[in-house]
């Protein structure tokens, strides 16, 4: 059976902070927090952004620059209260929402 959710990407960079620790991991337990069933962090290889140059394979003058997207799906209530708090937490990064059917239990 088929069921309808919204999948949240949340395009970051390693070198991103919320309050002093990685933005990723911030966003990671605040979304477990808020009852997210899961999250996903995926760091690219390579990547880049407006106004920033094309980065390859990690370096060391790449360190901590690599892209880093943050993954979850939900229902659209819980998506709808928690989107605001992300988008304080990730600021000028790119978030996008779409709609996925979930097969499964």
């Amino acid at each position: 059976m088929a069921t309808h959710h919204q999948i949240v990407s949340m395009y970051l960079n390693e070198a991103d902070r919320w309050e002093g620790r990685p933005l990723h991991v911030e966003i990671l337990k605040f979304l477990r927090k808020s009852g997210c069933a899961g999250a996903t962090v995926l760091r690219g290889l390579a990547g880049f952004t407006a106004g920033a140059k094309a980065l390859s394979l990690p370096s060391a003058g790449s360190r901590g620059k690599l892209p880093v997207v943050v993954q979850f799906i939900d229902v659209p209530k819980r998506v709808v209260e928690i989107l605001p708090t992300l988008r304080k937490m990730v600021g000028k990064r790119l978030i996008t929402v779409q709609s996925v059917e979930v097969l499964g239990p």
